[in-house]
Formats: C-alpha cells, sequence, structure tokens
C-alpha cells in the first residue's frame, strides 16, 4: 500500500472541511481529499445528463463526437434593411439572407416563417411542403455583417457555425464553445458526483474515480490522517464505524 503524503495547503482545506460539516464521513471526506489532491472540477452538461472530468474534457469529447458545433453557410447582401445597430437577435432565412431582427419587426420569429413557407429559393420539401427552417443568432458579429450599409451585387457566402445544442448561429467555433461553457455547464463537486443517481459519468472519469475508491488507498488515506494529531477524533470516529458495520 503506498503512503499518501498532505501537503500544507491540502491539511488546511481538509481542517476547515472538517471543522465546517455536521459528521463528515470517511468516504466523503476522502473525496473531497481526492478532488483537492488532484484539482478536479467536475462539470455537469445538464441536457444529456453527463458528468465529465473537466471543462475541458466535456469540450473535448464533445467536439470529438461532433455534438458542438456544426459549419454551415449563411448568405448575406440582400434585405439588409431590417438590422441596426440596437439589434440583438436576429431570424434569417438561409435560402436568401432575408433577415427580420428583434427590435425592427414586431413578430420577426413569425415573420421570417410566413417568408421560408412562401420563399421561392426555398427548395426543401417533406411531404411536398416547404421545410420551414430558419437561422437565429445573437452573436454581435453575425448581426453587424447584416446591419452592414454597404451590399454587394450578388449576395455573399459566409462559413459561420452553428451550436448543436441550441441550433444559434456564432461567427466562429470558439463562440460557440464559450457560450456553450457559460450557458450548458454545471459546475459539482466530486462528493455530488459521486452520492447521485440522477446523471451517468462520463466513461474515463468513471474509470479514475473507480480507481480512487480501491480500498487500499482510503486505508492509506486514513493512516495519514491518523498521523495529524488534530484530526484523531474524526479518525476514531470513522474506525468505530467501521467496527460496528463489521
Amino acid at each position: 500500500m503506498s503512503k499518501m503524503s498532505l501537503t500544507a495547503g491540502l491539511k488546511s482545506q481538509l481542517k476547515e472541511y472538517l471543522e465546517s460539516t455536521k459528521h463528515p464521513e470517511l468516504i466523503t471526506t476522502y473525496l473531497y481529499y481526492v478532488e483537492h489532491k488532484h484539482s478536479l472540477e467536475p462539470v455537469l452538461f445538464v441536457r444529456d445528463k453527463l458528468v465529465y472530468q473537466s471543462t475541458n474534457d466535456a469540450v473535448r469529447y464533445l467536439e470529438a463526437e461532433g455534438k458542438l458545433w456544426r459549419e454551415t453557410e449563411i448568405k448575406i447582401g440582400l434585405f439588409t434593411s431590417s438590422v441596426d445597430e440596437l439589434t440583438k437577435k436576429i431570424y434569417i432565412c438561409p435560402f436568401t439572407g432575408k433577415v427580420y431582427g428583434d427590435n425592427t419587426h414586431p413578430n420577426p420569429q413569425d415573420a421570417i416563417y410566413d417568408w421560408v413557407s412562401k420563399c421561392p429559393e426555398n427548395t426543401e420539401r417533406v411531404g411536398g411542403l416547404r421545410v420551414k427552417r430558419f437561422f437565429i443568432s445573437e452573436d454581435p458579429e453575425v448581426i453587424k455583417a447584416y446591419a452592414s450599409k454597404f451590399t454587394p451585387k450578388t449576395p455573399i457566402t459566409k462559413i459561420v457555425f452553428s451550436s448543436a445544442i441550441n441550433g444559434k448561429l456564432y461567427h466562429s467555433k470558439e463562440a460557440v464553445i464559450e457560450d456553450f461553457k457559460q450557458n450548458y455547464l454545471k459546475h459539482v463537486t466530486l462528493v455530488e458526483v459521486q452520492s447521485q443517481s440522477r446523471f451517468q459519468i462520463e466513461e474515463h472519469f468513471m474509470d479514475f474515480i473507480q480507481q480512487q475508491l480501491a480500498e487500499d488507498k482510503i486505508a492509506s488515506f486514513v493512516e495519514m490522517m491518523s498521523e495529524v494529531e488534530e484530526f484523531g477524533p474524526y479518525v476514531e470516529s470513522w474506525l468505530g464505524e467501521v467496527e460496528q458495520e463489521a
């Protein structure tokens, strides 16, 4: 069994945790130690009910699976009068570039829906009916492109990125990822991850947790804690509970 070490920083954090927690249990205290020793920052992707070891892991795995962003094209250059410098949200026809702004039309979503349902350039059909597909964007850089006063003779095709989560358009994949980090991830503790059954744990993170919960590692943790005089009462309590269960 490998011997664990306790740095001054970890000792201080454990002391604060134990003193602020009513009846701290062995496993929860150990998980608190593991989280801080390995600088873990678990996050929950709420939509998929999946917990990742870190924000970077969530982005890396979802991006590799094509579940974060998609590259798409928009047309710019026609019908720009419905957007100005005060527009915060736009609705875009993917076939013509026709756009409605949240501040320039009383009901822009209904307007774009009606537009694409009658748009001659819309050749997409399902059951013989035009597909009522349109884009939405709140990205200032995308909106700025439509608010430009310059109107080319023919529409410009521009590559943008749509979120695979909310379908909104962004000027770059980095902007999509930043929106994902800010709005779709919830930070959780390792104790919360281990004590719940509502969410799944990403397989690599699950393997890590199971490795840390090995009996020899928990025993090594108890031994390490017992060598610190002020932690003695907690260790005695844990060992007493173990004996009672046995």
